[in-house]
């Protein structure tokens, strides 16, 4: 039988769980900044452009329920 965690293994897990969301939000974020560049650079509207983003959230969604 393993030990129980300690109370820093439970902050470091706290602490990765947090950047971890920080990250995936920001990355979001990121890319809606500069969505009309992204959208004169594939030659493509910004509203088509808009669903690179809806791909990626929808991508973290459903593949976050593989990691479960």
């Amino acid at each position: 039988m393993s030990p129980a965690p300690t109370r820093s293994h439970a902050q470091i897990s706290v602490l990765l769980l947090t950047m971890s969301t920080f990250v995936i939000g920001t990355a979001e974020f990121v890319v809606m900044g500069i969505l009309p560049d992204v959208a004169a650079d594939l030659s493509i509207s910004i509203p088509k452009a808009g669903w690179l983003i809806t791909a990626y959230a929808l991508g973290i969604a459903f593949g976050g329920l593989l990691f479960r």
